[in-house]
């Protein structure tokens, strides 16, 4: 006999409904086997379905996991924001929820506003080289690559020269499950944005991601050190698009945006 779960899509860093990247929003009792979870991810087909459980020990609000339709991720920034959206509509009077994680620490969300600001674990890059693979991801050719623990940021010259890669994303499938994340200065683009990006998981189970928290958790200390100032406007240029208010606070990144809900329901758990 099947369980009713309440489900929530979700659509994240956005104002407007049908863009931003959208997210499955899951509110369960107690964990099932890692299987099922699986298979719902890949039943939901977004990017991230988000799984919430009580979390009892004190430690905060909830547990949560996140998984692709091809595998459970170590840090979602657009599904826990997407989380947060779900938690604080339900509760007006409540200022912010903690989510626990398994490998990204105790995550926030928190109200500014209208708006949320998700609290992230920066990522720290490096300066390095990827010479396999920068001629998958097209041209023009990058003049600077960060990386570090499967996120490799490709800085170009121009938002034009992002725009315009095309990427072999059956080459790329084969370096495993990490971000290949695209950025350059803003200046020209149409978002008035400072920095934009695209961001390419094939890996993962998604070629070209609509909108990425984390890759933002790895591109903002590096923008940061780039522009002189630790805040700044970010516009992922996916086909959905998406915007993203970024600031460095020490060692977290503060992630500002909106959260639409689209579809409000049950789910039948079998």
């Amino acid at each position: 006999m099947s369980s009713k779960v309440p489900y929530f899509h979700v659509d994240a860093f956005t104002a407007h409904a049908l863009s931003g990247n959208q997210a499955a929003v899951m509110m369960l009792e107690a964990w099932p086997d890692d299987a099922t979870l699986q298979a719902i991810g890949a039943e939901n087909m977004f990017a991230e379905t988000a799984f919430l459980v009580p979390d009892h020990t004190g430690a905060a609000d909830f547990e949560l996991r996140w998984f692709t339709p091809a595998v459970e991720v170590a840090m979602c920034g657009h599904a826990t924001l997407a989380s947060g959206h779900v938690v604080l509509e339900q509760d007006p009077m409540l200022g912010r929820v903690t989510f626990a994680t398994r490998k990204a620490g105790v995550l926030e969300v928190a109200r500014d506003g209208d708006r949320y600001v998700l609290s992230l674990p920066a990522v720290q890059t490096g300066l390095g080289a990827f010479d396999a693979a920068v001629p998958l991801l097209g041209t023009p050719v990058p003049h600077e690559v960060w990386q570090c623990d499967g996120y490799n940021v490709f800085v170009y010259a121009s938002a034009d020269d992002v725009l315009a890669l095309s990427p072999d994303f059956k080459a790329l499938l084969a370096f495993g499950d990490v971000q290949f994340i695209a950025t350059a200065p803003g200046a020209g683009h149409v978002s008035g944005a400072d920095v934009v990006s695209r961001v390419f998981v094939p890996g993962g189970g998604i070629d070209e991601d609509a909108a990425t928290g984390s890759a933002h958790a790895a591109l903002t200390p590096i923008w940061a050190q780039k522009l002189g100032r630790i805040a700044f406007a970010a516009h992922q240029a996916s086909a959905r698009g998406a915007d993203f208010a970024c600031r460095l606070e020490a060692d977290r990144v503060l992630l500002g945006g909106d959260c639409v809900t689209v579809v409000e329901g049950l789910f039948r758990l079998p």
